[in-house]
């Protein structure tokens, strides 16, 4: 079975590197420092879970072909991809406040989003709608995503 926030065990392994993420965590790549990944990733989780609006880029392709590739492919999530304005922390998104309390937060909102089913999330902005595996499948990945981007 593919990793995914399903699994109560994968969930705590994802929650557990999280607990090693430090401010100082020196990055791998990209631009954002690992207290703007945490905001991100929780901003994320809020407009997944309507608590926070997004954009929607979606086209037939990223619905379909580029879901398909990032869900199912044995490859890792390639490196900058585009940040979506809302939940770009230097753009519309939460701004970070308090490392332990944000990386807190982050943790409640996994828990949260896992429970979720599929009917009960609003559209992926590139994927579009997503059956509940599906986004277990993404919740972990993306995860899974910026914590490497950090080596934890």
């Amino acid at each position: 079975m593919k990793r995914n926030f399903a699994d109560s065990a994968q969930r705590a392994v994802l929650a557990e590197r999280l607990r090693r993420l430090a401010p100082d965590s020196p990055r791998r790549w990209g631009r954002m420092t690992p207290h703007q990944a945490v905001c991100h990733l929780s901003d994320a989780f809020r407009a997944i879970m309507g608590e926070k609006s997004a954009s929607s880029i979606a086209t037939p392709i990223s619905r379909t072909v580029i879901k398909w590739i990032a869900l199912n492919a044995p490859m890792k999530w390639p490196t900058g991809v585009k940040t979506m304005p809302e939940v770009d922390q230097e753009i519309g998104g939460t701004k970070p406040a308090e490392f332990a309390r944000d990386r807190h937060d982050l943790e409640a909102l996994m828990e949260q989003f896992a429970v979720k089913q599929g009917h009960e999330l609003q559209p992926h902005p590139m994927f579009g709608p997503m059956t509940t595996m599906q986004w277990q499948r993404w919740g972990w990945l993306h995860m899974d995503h910026h914590l490497r981007q950090f080596g934890v």
